[in-house]
């Protein structure tokens, strides 16, 4: 069988990179089925005698708030709408843009943007959308002087995500539900008139059920003078150690370049494309965080209603390994009569699934280890920076980081959007 070629890229981490040993321990698959823990077994050895098993990995992620020098004389500038706890304004400023705007109705979120240095420089409004315009702007790009000025956002995606499916289509509200942002935003172009801007939305927004919502938005961008391309992304190319689709609506004023740039690919993909690197790996983003200087109370499941069920599942798999489906000898539940993250649980060597805003109490993806994820955990699956600051409750900052766009896959957006502009 011939070898997979490495990029060039990846040859040079690999060369850089400072191999750890994480200690995977047996006591975390003590209850899953020989079967089942004989096919992890050949990925990383068998435990034997031993109490744990070495697991090679490489420690990712990165800081912001000691580099606010790199963009704060940026020709090209940024307001952010609907910023949360920034995670799009995060991946702005990576790409080279100077946020020096951002906007949030939810406390937290704009508390936990002005607790960073990365946006001291940020004027943050913890207000509606609804409740700005033009004027409410005009100071602010008259002190930066912006050669170039670009929006990005991701207006609230409740009327077009999949949970909506659950009502029928016709009690589904799509472009007329209050909650729909989309319309303020377009206004708040037509008033600043921008370079160039970025809508992001669910990936389901391109679900024929919504088609009359896209082509309104399609005819609105028309009509203000922008070109406009969409763009389906999945953050796993871009570097992101998570499963996470998105449709970015990006405008300019005059024509496109290209798409942004996919830096990871399928092991297919590679073959095809040797510059591509392989999707990145759980472990190398939260390996660091599985001791107990990051124990969190809240990640607990003992003595919980499914706990026992949680201990059988292999890394990787759901609770379909609970059923007769997977060969279970004693069929704990019965396939596709569940949410298909029901107990889904993280392999360290692959990429995550969907961090959730607000997940239900055994939904995951929980920790190989049999617990739930840690606030440092589910940042850096999102690609936040390691030294960056949350403000909030625990729920209330699980919600933040599950609703944010994921910091590198904003970047690889907003860098295209840069280049067109």
């Amino acid at each position: 069988m011939n070898k997979m070629p490495v990029p060039q890229k990846e040859k040079d981490r690999m060369n850089n990179m400072q191999v750890l040993k994480y200690k995977l321990p047996k006591e975390s698959l003590i209850y899953v089925q020989d079967n089942q823990l004989s096919l992890f077994e050949e990925e990383f050895g068998k435990f034997g005698r031993k109490e744990f098993v070495n697991i090679n990995y490489d420690q990712r992620g990165y800081t912001v708030n000691d580099k606010i020098d790199t963009i704060i004389n940026s020709s090209v500038q940024a307001i952010g709408f609907f910023s949360g706890a920034g995670g799009l304004d995060i991946g702005t400023q990576l790409a080279g843009a100077k946020v020096i705007s951002s906007l949030d109705f939810d406390k937290d979120s704009v508390a936990s943007m002005k607790k960073n240095k990365y946006f001291s420089h940020t004027e943050h409004f913890h207000s509606d959308i609804k409740d700005v315009n033009a004027s409410t702007y005009s100071s602010i790009i008259k002190r930066n002087n912006p050669e170039k000025l670009i929006l990005v956002g991701g207006p609230p995606c409740q009327p077009f995500s999949k949970a909506g499916y659950w009502v029928t289509h016709k009690n589904r509200l799509g472009s007329e539900d209050p909650r729909n942002m989309i319309g303020q935003y377009l206004r708040i172009v037509e008033e600043l008139r921008p370079d160039g801007f970025i809508l992001e939305n669910v990936e389901s927004l391109m679900h024929p059920k919504n088609s009359a919502s896209v082509d309104e938005i399609h005819e609105a961008v028309d009509k203000l003078g922008y070109k406009l391309n969409i763009y389906r992304t999945n953050a796993i190319e871009f570097g992101v150690p998570q499963k996470r689709k998105r449709v970015f609506f990006m405008a300019t004023k005059k024509e496109a370049f290209g798409e942004p740039t996919k830096t990871h690919g399928s092991l297919q993909e590679i073959l095809e494309n040797p510059q591509l690197m392989p999707y990145e790996k759980v472990i190398d983003w939260i390996g660091k965080f599985d001791n107990q200087n990051f124990f969190e109370s809240e990640e607990l499941v003992l003595g919980k209603t499914y706990e026992k069920e949680l201990r059988q599942v292999p890394p990787g798999q759901n609770y379909f390994a609970l059923t007769s489906r997977n060969g279970h000898p004693e069929p704990k539940f019965e396939a596709n009569k569940r949410f298909w993250n029901f107990l889904l649980k993280l392999h360290p060597n692959l990429p995550s699934w969907t961090i959730a805003a607000q997940p239900g109490p055994w939904v995951g993806p929980f920790h190989w280890n049999n617990r739930r994820l840690r606030v440092p955990e589910i940042a850096a699956l999102q690609t936040f920076p390691e030294d960056y600051i949350f403000t909030g409750s625990r729920r209330s900052i699980h919600k933040q980081i599950g609703n944010a766009v994921p910091s590198l896959l904003g970047k690889a957006v907003v860098e295209n959007l840069i280049r067109s502009i």
